[in-house]
């Protein structure tokens, strides 16, 4: 409701395209077949005359044969298992029609039995929405435990730093910088060489998804931003300051807008990972990034972040335990996460067989649904 406009409709368009509590409005075309027949009941959230239009399908429940929130309940069913999208049409933007929607079949019950049914999914939604909810909150404080026992380790932090500072420049090898003039004209939809972008590199982790591939001549023409496995990249744009090694199976890649740091002989590649991802340094990125709508981080900056002055076994020393305490955190994060699609699976399930009359509800209420799941 944060971003409702407004619109002229005469009084005779009121009449037909104005909203009553209980209507269940449904989206009717998007960019993505996932997000067509989103639906949600509107409750008379704004006072007085509110219409809809034509982005949005209206249901509107037939007094006396429809309950209202039974409706709401088989819109989510229809919506997440892909029966909308199924009667959907169209390429990069697909809609339902409302002939198509009014066609579809709806198995129904009598009134009453549509009330329990829809009683029974407000209470049992409710249960799986409340431990959805803690284990995304036990998720955020995993994350920040993981954080601080980063900083701990590397001696970093409000008031923590056990060792000197010193500039990145003065030990690693090289920073430098990927392809920033104009990249695009080297893309090529087959062969060529597989070069980095900032939408590949996460904090701690490269996703080789979406690679794009540049000519062997702009591969030439850009020799000074070819990787090295082992080579440090930081993303300068859009999410800037994230960070990760290079992994062998990327050696000999090029790269676009990034920065490349070349750790040397001095310092261990994934040690300058988790300093660079750490709150520390992404402070300092924060601090020396430019842009309002894109954010942006240059070389220059890069350079004179701090990083611990260690020697090379004690960077080896600190990885090692670093590893072991963040990959025990990560493997409870994922089992979190593992638990959270369950639970979406179990509340899609669930609704999608108690309004097409898989189960009585009757007999299943009060039955604990989600006790399959725990951490």
């Amino acid at each position: 409701m944060t971003d409702v406009k407004s619109m002229n409709f005469t009084p005779a368009e009121q009449q037909i395209f104005s909203l009553r509590a209980g209507d269940v409005l449904v989206t009717e075309g998007s960019g993505s077949l996932r997000s067509v027949g989103a639906s949600a009941v509107w409750r008379g959230e704004i006072n007085g005359v509110v219409c809809f239009q034509n982005t949005l399908l209206r249901m509107r429940p037939r007094p006396g044969i429809t309950d209202g929130r039974f409706l709401e309940w088989w819109a989510r069913s229809a919506y997440g298992s892909g029966l909308f999208a199924s009667v959907a049409t169209g390429a990069n933007i697909y809609h339902i029609s409302a002939e198509r929607v009014r066609a579809l079949p709806i198995e129904l019950p009598p009134l009453e039995e549509q009330r329990r049914i829809a009683d029974f999914l407000d209470a049992e939604t409710g249960r799986i929405d409340n431990l959805a909810a803690k284990r995304r909150r036990m998720r955020d404080l995993l994350a920040l435990k993981r954080e601080r026992v980063i900083e701990s380790m590397l001696g970093l932090g409000r008031g923590n730093s056990s060792h000197s500072l010193v500039p990145l420049k003065y030990m690693v090898e090289a920073v430098s910088v990927g392809i920033v003039v104009t990249p695009a004209k080297w893309y090529v939809d087959s062969g060529g060489t597989p070069a980095l972008r900032g939408l590949n590199v996460k904090p701690g982790a490269i996703n080789p998804i979406d690679l794009v591939r540049i000519s062997a001549e702009g591969h030439a023409e850009h020799a000074k931003s070819r990787l090295q496995a082992g080579d440090v990249v930081v993303v300068r744009t859009g999410q800037a300051g994230a960070t990760a090694v290079v992994p062998p199976e990327l050696d000999g890649a090029n790269c676009i807008d990034l920065i490349i740091v070349r750790p040397g002989r001095k310092v261990v590649p994934k040690y300058l990972e988790y300093v660079l991802n750490s709150e520390h340094a992404r402070a300092q990125v924060s601090e020396h990034a430019v842009g309002s709508i894109q954010t942006h981080f240059n070389v220059g900056a890069m350079k004179q972040i701090p990083l611990p002055s260690l020697s090379k076994d004690e960077q080896e020393e600190t990885v090692a335990r670093l590893d072991q305490a963040v990959n025990r955190i990560d493997r409870l994060q994922d089992k979190l996460v593992k638990q959270e699609q369950l639970l979406a699976e179990r509340r899609q399930a669930l609704i999608t067989a108690a309004v097409t009359g898989q189960f009585d509800v009757s007999t299943a209420s009060g039955r604990n649904v989600t006790e399959g799941v725990s951490v």
